[in-house]
């Protein structure tokens, strides 16, 4: 699908593209193919690997970043602007939880366990809108993250993600009601089961799609270019007027009961 949007003077950094099934990286293509420059971090060599031989020859830049190292992130910012100056937007696509606190009891999750998860999916976005912040222009910007509907209701196997996705929504509008006198925009899009690297490790995952496809009005999965073009729209100027929302990306599948 061809949208018409220009994003030919946008510059932003794009968090957590693992491979060519991340819905980052379709995000990544779209904001792209609308013309906006995009910086990438990385978190060790493999995903380094994987992130150049999706861009081919493209001279993005690309920093390494542990997103739970507050240090990194602030040189993440340096770097960025020593290239490209100000910050446009920036896209948050962080999550990460132990495989072992993933399925079975919810009740035997560990404190260590919900710690890694919660500071990984849901804190990183405080860190990054609080180094982020200092280097948007006067024009503000628009900061996207990505939750998932087990923020408020119970999928089996999700487990401490759910709890992560609730605590990165509420984050999500704290960060709204606070920048938005900057006009830094802060919003997240809900997406339905996307097939990923991440999704693997959930236990159900296949359910859970099944699920959506039977029960959502359009009868059909959702696609990682969907929520691309929802997240190009958020990133450009016709939404200047949008800041705090979970925007549901799910065909519908959240207003059905039975």
């Amino acid at each position: 699908m061809s949208i018409n949007i220009d994003l030919s003077n946008k510059k932003g950094i794009i968090f957590g593209v693992a491979n060519q099934r991340s819905i980052a990286w379709a995000i990544s293509e779209k904001l792209m193919e609308a013309g906006a420059e995009l910086a990438f971090t990385y978190l060790d060599d493999r995903l380094l690997k994987n992130i150049n031989s999706l861009l081919k020859d493209r001279d993005n830049l690309l920093l390494k970043c542990d997103a739970n190292n507050e240090s990194d992130v602030h040189n993440v910012m340096e770097k960025f602007k020593s290239k490209h100056g100000e910050i446009d937007f920036i896209i948050h696509s962080i999550a990460f939880a132990n495989r072992e606190d993933l399925g079975g009891d919810f009740s035997n999750l560990s404190k260590e366990g919900f710690s890694l998860a919660l500071e990984t999916s849901s804190y990183t976005l405080i860190t990054i809108a609080r180094q982020a912040s200092k280097y948007f222009s006067q024009t503000g910007g628009s900061v996207i993250s990505m939750t998932f509907d087990a923020s408020n209701r119970v999928y089996p196997g999700y487990n401490v993600m759910g709890i992560a996705k609730a605590a990165l929504e509420n984050i999500n509008r704290q960060l709204s009601a606070e920048y938005g006198p900057r006009k830094i925009r802060f919003n997240s899009i809900s997406a339905g089961p996307l097939p990923s690297l991440s999704a693997r490790s959930i236990p159900g995952f296949t359910e859970m799609r099944k699920a959506h496809e039977q029960r959502s009005p359009i009868k059909r999965p959702i696609t990682h270019e969907e929520v691309a073009n929802t997240a190009l729209f958020l990133v450009s100027d016709l939404s200047t007027g949008i800041t705090g929302s979970i925007i549901p990306v799910d065909g519908g599948y959240g207003i059905i009961a039975l």
